[in-house]
């Protein structure tokens, strides 16, 4: 009862925080689609890939920073709390630097590369230029977050993350419809989104109540290669989920033009929302695997990843029944131009695309699992399959023989396969715990 007590309120908790974080990215879709049409969704979609960078660095470096954190509390070595910390922030630190000089010398480069046309170059530049400006408050927030949970305060974690997230939306509405700010007005309330989330942490820091702090002490490799190897499987899915959307924008491009595109965004906006809900549930377990794993309770770190299995089965099927049969309203809230085309496309899409839900759950849920018990390498090699091996070339050769079809078909593909091979991977170090 004390695991399954525990297991809940990490659970609740970071879901409802990771709700409200992709709140901001749909109500950055839906003010766009609003305000600026399918010119400026299509602009959004091109730069989300940007984002999923930015957000997967703070990722990879608070959860990776995180888990060694809960390890050492574990064991009781509070100097190791504090070192940790501290490369994590220097860590951040540098990542920092190079995207703020991206934003400023190489913005236009990188919106080619996204792949916009003269058409959205634009407004596609705008958003990706004000997120690289923007990049050290939305590092510094996720580290300062995966931290704070970490440190026994998650209900503070979902505080912080529903305050910026909530605070966008209203911003989105002010900057966009109110000031006429256009996409400049859409990106600023996303980047400021970072900052009042910090502004709610605060009074942890100011009461003292945190068990970290920043110390002086020589850069030891061995600690950042194992915040590096425990944030890297989490780097890799945000990151990938941005090259595979520049790979299907590239793809959908050829097929179906900016139509298709703007389509494809609302599928993707909508994965972002579902990939968060398993996102928190993975990012709850993580300071409870890592607590136990790090305590030597082999039963119940296992206990809690069967908590977790089994709601991820329960929410995918919901998930995917409430998506299979609102999938026309669902899209009409962002087709605000009615277009019939763009309509057809996104609802065929949701339906095929979602078949893979339960799958993208597993995986994340088994990959955030062996990163908190120190398994790295078969944590970094579920990331890579599902990120970039297997989903990229099943994008070329399925859109081949079934053009959209099989495009939107990639992804449960992809995600069953990876599945499968978590799976076999897992199986044989259940059984030599079982019987150890």
């Amino acid at each position: 009862m004390k695991c399954f007590k525990e297991y809940s309120k990490y659970v609740i908790l970071n879901v409802l925080g990771m709700i409200g974080l992709s709140c901001y990215i749909l109500a950055d879709t839906y003010f766009i689609a609003k305000g600026l049409g399918s010119r400026g969704l299509a602009a959004l979609n091109l730069a989300i890939p940007v984002y999923s960078l930015i957000n997967g660095c703070g990722l990879m470096l608070g959860i990776g920073g995180a888990t060694r954190y809960s390890i050492a509390k574990s064991q009781g070595n509070p100097h190791q709390n504090d070192c940790i910390f501290s490369h994590t922030l220097f860590a951040g630190i540098c990542f920092a630097f190079v995207f703020v000089l991206t934003g400023f010398f190489g913005t236009d480069p990188i919106t080619r590369l996204m792949g916009a046309d003269q058409t959205v170059f634009s407004m596609c530049s705008t958003y990706i230029q004000i997120l690289f400006l923007f990049s050290p408050m939305f590092l510094l927030n996720n580290i300062l977050l995966c931290f704070v949970r970490n440190d026994g305060a998650p209900q503070l974690y979902m505080a912080a993350m529903l305050g910026g997230s909530f605070s966008n939306i209203l911003l989105d509405y002010l900057f966009i419809f109110v000031f006429r700010m256009g996409i400049f007005g859409a990106v600023f309330a996303t980047s400021l989104a970072p900052i009042i989330s910090m502004m709610v942490l605060s009074p942890f820091f100011l009461k003292k109540k945190h068990h970290f702090h920043i110390t002086r002490c020589p850069l030891i490799p061995r600690i950042a290669g194992q915040i590096f190897a425990g944030g890297i499987p989490s780097l890799i899915a945000e990151l990938s989920s941005g090259i595979v959307i520049m790979i299907f924008n590239g793809i959908i491009l050829g097929m179906e033009g900016n139509t298709g595109v703007a389509a494809y965004g609302v599928v993707a906006n909508l994965s972002l929302v579902i990939i968060s809900i398993y996102s928190g549930i993975a990012q709850g377990i993580q300071p409870l695997v890592s607590k136990y794993y790090g305590a030597g309770s082999q039963k119940n770190t296992h206990l809690i990843f069967r908590y977790a299995v089994f709601t991820i089965v329960i929410l995918s099927v919901l998930i995917y029944l409430g998506i299979f049969f609102h999938a026309d309203g669902i899209t009409r809230i962002f087709n605000s131009e009615c277009d019939q085309q763009l309509q057809e496309i996104a609802v065929r899409g949701i339906r095929l695309y979602f078949t893979g839900c339960l799958f993208a759950g597993f995986n994340i849920v088994l990959s955030i699992y062996d990163t908190s018990t120190d398994q790295t390498k078969p944590a970094g090699i579920i990331s890579i399959l599902r990120g970039f091996v297997l989903i990229i070339p099943m994008a070329f050769l399925l859109s081949f023989f079934w053009k959209m079809t099989g495009l939107w078909l990639a992804f449960p593909v992809t995600e069953l396969i990876v599945s499968i091979i978590g799976v076999a991977f897992y199986v044989p170090v259940w059984h030599s715990h079982r019987h150890s």
